[in-house]
């Protein structure tokens, strides 16, 4: 890709999505291309993601890539209330006296409830099961789960458990989806969150960030990150995770979802954000960290990248 060995879908899916095929990494991969092409499965039909993935034609895949796009925007608007709808509910609980979670929401959309189970669950950190209508009287659920648990295998225990209770499920030990009938939720809830206390340990509920350590302040620049951006990171080769200290100089919400953050290591300043965490920061953080490039009207600077925070 980074040769320009690509075809026209691929290169209409680097152009919609403002990045550069030259520079391709992982994160193209993970969070620009892929979630553009999944969006045509979750909202609409799969074969236009297929499509864009096969014609010869640039200008049709263009158009196609332009589609998809537009159904990724939508599909992020409604994660966005979902996302909203789930934390109002969990405001409501104590997750940490639970082994598992399972939501459902009547207006909740089918192709959507994978991602806020991912979302849930990387908040919380419980396996988490989310729930759409599906065909008469029945529901779909996409869970997500930890790695101390095996998903396929805990939602096997309870077919085992209540034989007829699960219409359908399948999976592996990140992710799942089963079917059943809607007035069978609350028994099941009951049934996985049994399954789930027998299959984990209490340090499996307790969230872990292993780290390489502190990073020296010269090494924190836009050289090494465009040098770390280059490598293939993946499922067990993940890309490095820094931590240190650190005093909050700035601090701000983005569009009600991120923070925004500046940062002091000594004489130095960086600019870091943390995804999805919309909590202020207390003046001095100690923070696991990735280091990444941050391009905003054609100039380029190092971001950090949060994992967590907490007070130091």
């Amino acid at each position: 890709i980074r040769q320009g060995k690509l075809q026209p879908g691929l290169r209409a899916l680097f152009r919609v999505a403002g990045r550069e095929s030259e520079r391709a990494s992982t994160f193209d991969l993970g969070f620009a291309l892929g979630p553009r092409l999944n969006a045509a499965g979750r909202l609409s039909d799969m074969s236009l993601g297929i499509e864009c993935l096969v014609t010869d034609d640039l200008g049709q895949a263009l158009n196609i890539a332009q589609q998809l796009d537009q159904l990724n925007r939508e599909r992020r608007s409604i994660e966005t209330d979902m996302q909203e709808q789930a934390q109002a509910f969990l405001d409501t609980i104590d997750a940490t006296e639970r082994a598992s979670l399972a939501l459902y929401d009547p207006e909740w959309h089918q192709g959507v409830i994978g991602i806020l189970a991912s979302r849930v669950k990387d908040k919380l950190h419980r396996p988490v099961i989310a729930f759409a209508r599906g065909n008469a009287g029945e529901l779909k659920g996409s869970g997500r789960s930890i790695a101390g648990l095996h998903l396929r295998d805990a939602l096997d225990l309870v077919s085992k458990r209540a034989p007829g209770l699960l219409l359908r499920f399948g999976g592996h030990a990140a992710a799942a989806g089963l079917t059943l009938r809607e007035e069978n939720l609350e028994r099941f809830e009951e049934l996985f969150e049994q399954a789930v206390q027998g299959l984990v340990s209490p340090s499996d509920l307790t969230r872990t960030i292993e780290t390489d350590g502190p990073l020296e302040a010269g090494w924190m620049s836009l050289e090494s990150a465009r040098l770390l951006e280059r490598e293939i990171w993946g499922q067990g080769f993940p890309a490095p995770v820094f931590s240190d200290e650190f005093q909050v100089d700035k601090q701000r919400i983005l569009k009600d979802r991120h923070l925004k953050l500046t940062l002091r290591k000594g004489a130095a300043h960086f600019e870091a954000i943390q995804f999805n965490f919309a909590e202020s920061a207390p003046p001095v953080v100690r923070a696991a960290y990735r280091l990444a490039v941050n391009e905003f009207n054609g100039l380029a600077s190092v971001q950090l990248v949060l994992e967590h925070i907490e007070p130091a």
